[in-house]
């Protein structure tokens, strides 16, 4: 009965929108309103045209035509700057948008670490992660933790949403979303090839084909990866390899049909393999040699299989003012990541976090003899789905000289996490590891996680005068639902030993505004509710926090600038437990953290020195700067979530920087480009606390500097070579799950892009 109501309410406060006449098909274009924003109140549609409604289905931006005009802090990585590095990592990419954290892990960015304004940045698991405007984390509402992310290299744009307009992605809307946009079906016959050589044995083959006709277009694409790793094991290989395939397929209406309409399929599966550890090093022994691994990790890899499948619909009518899109979408996703978790009953965070008092353990972890069972390995096998169908219309209509464009969304969404995992006892002899224990499937954790969701959703985007208005709301109902079966019982013959519920109705209401206050600048501001949903089972409290911004935005020519000022004031925090957080509590245990503070600066600006000294040559310059002034916790609490401990009022967040940046310099002429960007990250905190970081509790400042260069030999051949962290920079990327985990050293990679 709550839903309907809800949905009720919501409907009732579109009608009046839905209900509207349609302005005169003859006015002229409403994107003038941008190009002259001190029209006077006497304006009226027919002196200002109504703007096609039509919007991109693929994007989560909404205003593709005015940008600039986004109530809330909105940030794009297009194709044009995605291709001066050709990066395979997401985690270098976000470097370039303010406010946006990142925590390197494995070097690669294959399972990343990300935050947006001081969500938390543990496997990404709390924004909104999206691959063409469909939520893509393995299960977004009862797992979201990123052991699945798409692959980079196919990319063609990379959307940041923050602030009250990410309400309309949803649920996840402390932070904001990210979209990552795939490559478009092109317009004509298209061919791309582009194989790629680097340090440590990588190679990289990226390709796609693809054409449109008067009614059908298609897309074929592929991206192969592998790599030795740059880690030194003596006993195999560190590094990874990964098969990645699309299809799209494209069908049209006749466009002069009275609905013209579009359906486009989309297909995906990816295949990725990788020697990879949780098992970091002590202290001692990364200021001795910081690529080196453990003998104890010799038989730690990971293995995951994903597919998409997605179908989109879109209407838009002739002479009318309103489109409809429409998406149906299924995922699939299991991994197995088979690594070590235990020596002689001692999870490895807490020995490697005291070696001292360990070392027994460490010496069977270095490669010492043990006795039989002494090195616990874990199938951490999982299974999961995300599948739903979500549709939204979007119309505009003329109230006098106010514009008002309103899209109602509503979707269904269903997914689910099958934990069926066991741990196998091994001992270590001259240096490799032998099985003397192999216990059956399901014996260590046999569970079931999942959820159903029923959403609602309607934006506003109002202009009137000098002012656009972005009101918004989201109504969710959540059915989560946690089912642990014996361990003894693989079959699950005999039922669910535990049942746990959680059933969440919430709202999520939010506003932005933007006064023109010229062609130039723009006064931005934005109050909305963040909110997380609690893991199916949680006894910990719903996360709950009002979120402010507020800022500046200036555009002329080739000259831009964005200020913006937030603060997250956290009734409730909530961390929840992973494997890759450290630690021993139970994985997916959520702990309450209480009211918490988190506030700063984002700075973005750039400026393009056109044809210098009218030359032809022309050398862009931006940078983008986030400071976080405050990130600390309100109340004081004991916790058993390892990232927190016990914590006093005052304590700082851990994994926050309160300074990191990106300064970019570009040169390009008609067939030479080299492009240089410099990432700082502030010292940063692995566990809260106050006062100066103490030796091995964070990691220190630094400066890594990538470079890159192409040369065009013709108009469809160009040769390029990219050097990362060029001055060979040794830094500390992270000290979880366990232990200290380097940074990517220098790699070189060069490569041809060829183009048909």
């Amino acid at each position: 009965m709550y839903r309907v109501l809800v949905l009720g309410a919501i409907i009732l406060l579109a009608t009046p929108v839905f209900a509207q006449n349609t302005p005169r098909a003859d006015s002229a274009p409403a994107s003038q309103l941008e190009s002259t924003p001190e029209s006077t109140p006497e304006s009226t549609p027919e002196s200002t045209d109504n703007r096609s409604v039509t919007l991109d289905p693929f994007s989560i931006l909404g205003r593709l035509d005015q940008f600039e005009d986004i109530a809330g802090s909105a940030y794009t990585v297009d194709k044009e700057q995605l291709e001066e590095f050709d990066y395979d990592d997401i985690l270098r990419v976000l470097r370039s948008v303010p406010g946006v954290y990142v925590q390197d892990e494995e070097g690669f960015g294959l399972r990343p670490n990300i935050g947006i304004r001081g969500s938390g940045l543990d496997r990404s698991a709390r924004i909104a992660v999206l691959e063409d405007s469909i939520l893509i984390a393995p299960a977004p509402y009862s797992a979201p933790s990123a052991y699945y992310f798409p692959t980079q290299r196919r990319m063609k744009k990379v959307e940041v949403l923050k602030g009250p307009a990410a309400i309309s992605v949803g649920p996840r809307t402390t932070g904001g979303a990210i979209n990552l946009r795939s490559t478009a079906i092109p317009d004509s016959t298209s061919v791309f090839l582009s194989p790629t050589l680097g340090s440590d044995q990588y190679q990289e083959f990226y390709g796609y084909a693809g054409s449109s006709g008067d009614r059908t277009g298609w897309l074929i694409e592929t991206v192969q990866q592998k790599s030795d790793g740059f880690k030194q094991l003596a006993s195999g290989d560190t590094g990874y390899r990964l098969k990645d395939y699309l299809a799209k397929f494209r069908v049209t209406t006749d466009p002069s049909a009275t609905f013209f309409q579009t359906v486009e399929l989309k297909f995906g599966y990816t295949e990725q393999t990788a020697d990879e550890t949780y098992l970091g090093l002590t202290a001692d022994d990364f200021a001795s040699n910081p690529l080196q691994r453990y003998a104890a990790s010799q038989n730690d890899h990971f293995a995951g299989q994903h597919r998409q499948y997605q179908l989109t619909w879109t209407v838009e009518p002739a002479n009318a003012d309103w489109s409809l899109v429409t998406t149906a979408y299924n995922n699939d996703f299991n991994r197995n990541w088979f690594k070590l978790g235990h020596v002689n009953g001692t999870g490895i965070s807490a020995i490697l976090a005291d070696p001292d008092s360990f070392m027994q353990e460490m010496d069977w972890i270095r490669g010492g003899d043990s006795p039989d069972n002494a090195l616990t390995l874990r199938n951490n096998k999982r299974d999961y789905y995300s599948r739903g169908i979500r549709s939204s219309v979007t119309k505009t209509h003329w109230l006098g000289a106010t514009r008002w464009q309103a899209t109602l969304g509503a979707g269904y969404h269903q997914d689910e996490e099958d934990r069926f995992q066991d741990e196998d006892g091994y001992r270590m002899i001259a240096g490799m590891l032998e099985l003397t224990t192999d216990n059956p499937a399901g014996s260590q954790s046999n569970r079931v996680s999942s959820a159903e969701a029923f959403s609602v959703w309607l934006n506003n985007d109002i202009e009137t005068g000098n002012w656009i208005l972005q009101p918004g709301v989201r109504f969710e109902s959540i059915d989560m639902e946690r089912l642990d079966y014996d361990t003894m019982d693989p079959g699950r013959m005999a039922g669910p030993t535990r049942r746990r519920v959680n059933n969440i109705n919430t709202v999520i209401p939010g506003i932005g505004a933007t006064y023109l206050l010229n062609d130039d600048w723009r006064l931005l501001a934005g109050v909305y509710r963040g909110y997380n949903p609690l893991a199916p089972g949680s006894s910990a409290s719903e996360e709950d926090s009002v979120n402010f911004e507020a800022g500046i935005r200036y555009r002329s020519g080739l000259t831009s600038i964005d200020v913006v000022y937030f603060y997250n004031d956290y009734d409730n925090l909530v961390g929840t437990v992973t494997a890759s957080t450290g630690g021993d509590s139970q994985i997916g245990d959520q702990f309450d953290g209480g009211k918490a503070v988190v506030s700063g600066i984002e700075l973005s600006a750039g400026y393009a020195f056109d044809d210098l000294f009218d030359s032809g040559w022309s050398m862009p310059i931006s940078l983008v700067w986030t400071y976080t002034n405050q990130f600390d916790f309100r109340n004081s609490f004991d916790s058993d979530f390892d990232p927190w401990g016990n914590v006093m009022s005052g304590y700082e967040m851990p994994y926050i920087p309160s300074n990191q940046g990106q300064l970019a310099i570009g040169l390009a002429g008609k067939k030479f480009g080299l492009h240089m960007r410099a990432n700082y990250q502030g010292e940063t905190r692995a566990v809260a606390g106050s006062g100066p970081i103490m030796a091995g509790e964070g990691t220190d400042a630094r400066w890594v500097l990538d470079l890159s260069a192409d040369y065009a030999l013709s108009q469809k051949l160009e040769l390029f070579v990219r050097v990362e962290n060029l001055l060979d920079e040794d830094y500390i990327a992270a000290l979880r799950p366990a232990g200290f985990r380097p940074g990517k050293p220098r790699s070189v990679f060069a490569g041809v892009r060829f183009e048909l």
